[in-house]
């Protein structure tokens, strides 16, 4: 005679696999998931929550966006609740949110910046990974980025100037870059920056290359050198 496990009766099977499925059921996550993000992730979060909501339908996703910075201060010095906080540079949780309202946060992608314009945009048939540091020179160009005190794509957008002085080693670029740059010109959200291109309101916009691509814009690749490509991603679940 084989020895091995005895065979269950099949109602009894029938009743233990019914009773687990009940368990299950009932354990299903419900109620509001809150999750505050950068304005550059606005595209993937919305993906990942449909994804999300064909698993957990009981769970209803709100969304806040804004600059990383603005949407930390917002947690920890406005008081407002969210249970995820995913940020466009991993120093915001870091310095904003640990140790008091949380003391963990996971880096999930890498990015990089690009240049980011249309085909209304002037000197858009010359403009090149050589040559861009010239056009928005010119006086007769408008250009801007985000925000350095609420977005960390506007210090990123900073930085990648201050490199590029450095590697094309012209003195004074950076310098000569923001003052063809009106202080109009800086707003709060990297994103909004998209539909003023698209609008043919600024000829040029420092962006992520995600969000460049998600929304179909044109874009010069800048040298590994001076586009950041390793700075991080983070999500973030407050405690």
């Amino acid at each position: 005679m084989k020895h091995g496990l005895k065979k269950i009766p099949t109602l009894l099977a029938a009743t233990a696999i019914l009773a687990l499925i009940s368990t299950l059921a009932s354990a299903a996550p419900s109620g509001e998931l809150i999750i505050y993000h950068a304005g550059s992730l606005t595209v993937p979060i919305k993906q990942m929550i449909a994804e999300f909501n064909v698993e957990y339908p009981e769970v209803k996703v709100i969304t806040k966006a804004g600059g990383s910075t603005k949407m930390a201060r917002l947690i920890s010095d406005k008081g407002e609740t969210a249970d995820i906080m995913a940020s466009a540079d991993y120093k915001v949780i870091d310095n904003n949110l640990i140790p008091n309202l949380t003391d963990w946060n996971v880096r999930f992608a890498t990015n990089r910046l690009v240049l980011c314009y249309t085909d209304k945009s002037k000197m858009a048939d010359k403009v090149n990974a050589d040559n861009w540091h010239e056009i928005l020179r010119n006086p007769n160009v408008s250009w801007g980025h985000s925000d350095p005190n609420l977005d960390p794509c506007g210090y990123r957008s900073l930085m990648v100037m201050q490199l590029a002085e450095k590697y094309y080693k012209i003195d004074g670029l950076y310098d000569g870059l923001l003052a063809n740059r009106p202080e109009e010109n800086v707003k709060a959200k990297a994103i909004q920056l998209v539909e003023l291109l698209k609008s043919g309101e600024l000829d040029y916009g420092w962006e992520y290359r995600s969000v460049a691509v998600q929304h179909g814009l044109r874009f010069v690749e800048l040298d590994d050198a001076v586009n950041l490509r390793l700075f991080p991603f983070v999500s973030l679940q407050k405690i």
